[in-house]
């Protein structure tokens, strides 16, 4: 057999045998509960840390925006970060749904008209 086909068995044999201790071992589902809860804050962190290094290297075009245009891509970007994580509250419904799929499309669509109309000077 060759390397890689070894390779991708032994992977998903990790991968069901975790699967497995998240199954039978007690208390394993609380287990993945938590891994995956500091996976999400992790990832959110690092996004944080992501956004201040973006605007402390951007902070001049920022301010070049001027202030309606700032305060429209910084709405925008608000808008989206509540929407994503209401995600969970919002698809349980027909409405909720539409209303993020809405707010995420004017949301995005505020983002790159500010975004267009500073690179057209």
């Amino acid at each position: 057999m060759r390397s890689s086909t070894l390779r991708n068995l032994r992977n998903i044999a990790v991968v069901l045998a975790l699967a497995a201790v998240v199954d039978l071992v007690p208390g394993g589902g609380t287990g993945a509960n938590v891994a995956l809860a500091a996976l999400a804050l992790a990832f959110l962190a690092i996004a944080g840390w992501i956004g201040s290094r973006l605007y402390r290297e951007h902070r001049v075009a920022l301010y070049s925006l001027g202030d309606r245009r700032r305060a429209i891509l910084y709405m925008a970007l608000g808008t989206i970060v509540v929407v994503l994580s209401a995600s969970s509250r919002l698809m349980t419904s027909g409405p909720g749904t539409v209303a993020w799929i809405v707010l995420l499309a004017l949301s995005v669509y505020a983002v790159f008209a500010v975004v267009w109309s500073a690179r057209q000077y």
